[in-house]
């Protein structure tokens, strides 16, 4: 939004000189002459300009439009008086702020795409060489610097796409503080004097990988960003936990929650369930395929999906399991790459039925 430093010229008799030559009707004022000195140099902000001034009883006088457009003031008349406008240059655009945490980087193209959450915000948030990023002590960072976990203030706009979540340019990102991310299943909770002990582990009944603390500080949000309250946490719950950085030597470790978000809508495999998955999709990979991946074998993305949203081409004599999958409103298993050739063809994308962990199908590629 573009903001202006305002003055007012009220007509009067002189200032009706400086505005017009048509100012002299009676009843208004009253009938002034001068002299015209073309031969006397106007210096606007160190230009030479073309406005002649007129002299009337030692003083001298300019064109108001001129004079005002010249210094680079927008004029405009109304009524019984002059406004001259000028844009604040400190202020000239109004960005929204965010804090929140860094849940995902990715380059996309010439930019960065930064998937940031906080207390019922959710942005995509697009980082480029116009974008200021300094690190806690105003050290200058990188793009290629910012990683999940992350927890940032952020200036963006002053336009955004009113999708969800919305997506908007960063204009400037600073890095508070980087902490700690797991996506573990809940294993047990266990109300405090302090709040929840929470135990978080590989699959439902797993050996207990790390124990959070949560307090009346801890953000608790659902799939769609909307606080909760810590009694939604329940046992066999996927989640994602921003914690730390501190973390005790303890077996199992121990540390401070943040940030819990819910896995309500089934989107996330439990980890577990994730290297099973990424080790049978690597198998079905050709060697040609392996050739042009991007993302590592470890790190591909593994989601539920909606298998009647999904543009999916079946696998031969795979079309009757899909049929039935759909039919009754059930979920697949995408595990997707990165590729060299996203750009033409889109990333590589490997569905699988959950219940039989067959592959069915993959995604459309263009």
């Amino acid at each position: 939004m573009r903001k202006y430093r305002k003055w007012l010229a009220v007509v009067t008799a002189a200032g009706a000189i400086v505005a017009t030559a048509s100012a002299g009707a009676e009843g208004i004022g009253e009938k002034i002459s001068g002299w015209l000195r073309p031969d006397i140099t106007v210096v606007v902000n160190g230009a030479d300009t073309d406005l002649t001034p007129v002299i009337i009883d030692g003083r001298a006088y300019l064109p108001a439009r001129g004079f005002a457009e010249a210094a680079g003031y927008e004029v405009v008349w109304s009524n019984d008086r002059l406004e001259f406008s000028k844009p604040d240059e400190d202020e000239e655009e109004a960005y929204m702020t965010v804090e929140g945490y860094i849940a995902s980087v990715e380059r996309d193209g010439d930019r960065w795409r930064i998937e940031t959450i906080g207390a019922g915000q959710w942005l995509i948030l697009y980082a480029d060489g116009e974008t200021v990023i300094t690190g806690a002590d105003g050290e200058p960072l990188g793009a290629e610097d910012l990683a999940p976990g992350m927890a940032i203030e952020a200036e963006y706009g002053p336009m955004m796409i009113m999708t969800w979540p919305g997506q908007s340019h960063a204009a400037s990102i600073r890095v508070v503080r980087q902490h700690l991310t797991a996506k573990q299943v809940v294993r047990s909770v266990e109300r405090t004097e302090d709040g929840f002990r929470i135990e978080l582990a590989d699959e439902a009944d797993g050996d207990v990988k790390l124990v959070l603390h949560a307090g009346p500080d801890t953000l608790i949000i659902r799939s769609d960003k909307q606080p909760v309250d810590a009694e939604r946490l329940a046992s066999g719950m996927v989640v994602r936990a921003y914690y730390g950085p501190e973390v005790t030597k303890s077996l199992p470790p121990q540390s401070r929650a943040h940030l819990i978000e819910i896995d309500d809508q089934r989107t996330w495999p439990a980890p577990a369930e994730e290297r099973e998955y990424r080790e049978l999709a690597w198998d079905l990979l050709s060697d040609e395929d392996k050739a042009h991946l991007v993302t590592p074998k470890d790190e591909a993305l593994v989601e539920y999906v909606d298998a009647a949203d999904a543009a999916v081409v079946p696998l031969e004599g795979k079309e009757r399991q899909l049929e039935d999958i759909r039919a009754r409103g059930g979920k697949l298993v995408a595990v997707t790459y990165r590729t060299d050739r996203d750009a033409l063809l889109g990333p590589l994308t490997i569905l699988f039925d959950p219940e039989t962990r067959e592959p069915v199908g993959h995604i459309v590629r263009m």
